[in-house]
């Protein structure tokens, strides 16, 4: 299969200053385009040996096939969507997220769009454009609400999507998720350990379904190792870090101060940790805090807090690996998946 007929051989390659084609590849590898081109889609009669020259070539001269060309034969727009909201690039969680997915991605036909929008928006609308414009053959969403009206929009069209998180809405769709509850559970078990008994919580907003996750390991957490909860007010994880210092001063400063943290993000940990030293507190002597984080920037910079991490990269190449195989036709019930919180700090 991998032998030149005379109606494939290729013609001269294309000036250096135009784009880089099918022929141009043919030309430098010695192959037909007709071969070039099967072996770019990974066709099963393609040789891997010729596969890997031919994908180093086209990486080497920079090669991207024509979009609009390939939407035109096969209808496909070979366009991955990951639509995130901004809170989420303040959080740190955009491009450890974007790496893992464009790890996976690039052994494939497929590119990545990110979609950006606001969580005070409508998060439908992006949805709904990918859908009503056939903007890509499938789409990643994070942010996952209980009852989210992504999820139920995607699954009436029947179109391919993994979401960042799960759902309660009964219906069985691609998901990849961190183990909040675990981690909140875990949190409750550390700071007991180190012999804290009035805790309080940073968590999610209520809206999300990992706040009902992490809340669960909370509480059963409380109840299982004998602390008592101290409510933290009305900030969340999505408040502004102000509001979360000034929340958290606060918070410390009244007669029913806790004297550990959980907090589930690592920004809002930066936050409490201005709080903590505002309110005269050393944290691992007067408090201790736990925190999940999705970098080492926290362990490495106040090795007090313990840390757990939530690995996003990990989570892209989940993500991108359930997304491409639900547009091969996989069952959904096959693309689950959920990670563990790693130990980072003492």
């Amino acid at each position: 299969m991998d032998r030149k007929t005379n109606e494939e051989r290729p013609a001269a390659p294309s000036p250096p200053s135009e784009r880089p084609t099918l022929k141009t590849i043919a030309f430098m590898t010695g192959l037909g385009i007709t071969t070039v081109s099967r072996a770019l889609k990974d066709a099963p009669d393609i040789g891997a040996e010729t596969k890997e020259r031919v994908r180093l070539v086209a990486q080497r001269i920079g090669y991207q096939p024509n979009r609009a060309g390939v939407r035109l034969r096969t209808g496909k727009t070979n366009v991955i969507s990951l639509i995130l909201s901004l809170e989420e690039e303040i959080m740190g969680l955009t491009s450890p997220m974007v790496m893992g997915i464009s790890e996976v991605l690039a052994t494939t036909q497929y590119h990545l769009v990110v979609t950006p929008y606001r969580a005070q928006g409508n998060p439908l609308d992006p949805v709904r454009y990918v859908l009503d414009t056939a903007a890509a053959d499938g789409v990643i969403i994070s942010r996952t609400e209980p009852k989210d009206p992504r999820v139920a929009l995607m699954m009436e069209r029947n179109f391919p999507f993994v979401t960042h998180g799960r759902t309660e809405m009964g219906l069985v769709h691609p998901f990849h998720d961190f183990d909040n509850e675990r981690f909140a559970y875990e949190a409750v078990r550390r700071l007991v350990g180190r012999g804290r008994r009035r805790l309080a919580l940073l968590q999610p907003p209520p809206y999300l379904t990992f706040h009902l996750h992490m809340r669960a390991g909370f509480e059963k957490g409380v109840r299982d190792f004998g602390a008592t909860a101290v409510p933290f007010g009305r900030v969340d994880l999505d408040s502004s870090l102000v509001d979360i210092r000034a929340a958290g001063e606060a918070l410390l400063s009244g007669p029913d101060a806790p004297d550990g943290i959980v907090s589930g993000s690592g920004s809002g940990a930066v936050a409490l940790i201005a709080a903590v030293e505002s309110a005269g507190r050393r944290l691992g002597h007067d408090i201790d805090m736990v925190s999940k984080e999705p970098h080492m920037f926290l362990q490495w910079l106040r090795p007090e807090v313990m840390t757990m991490r939530e690995d996003i990269r990990l989570a892209g190449r989940e993500l991108a690996k359930a997304v491409i195989a639900r547009i091969a036709g996989r069952p959904a019930e096959e693309l689950q998946t959920l990670s563990d919180p790693i130990p980072t700090g003492t």
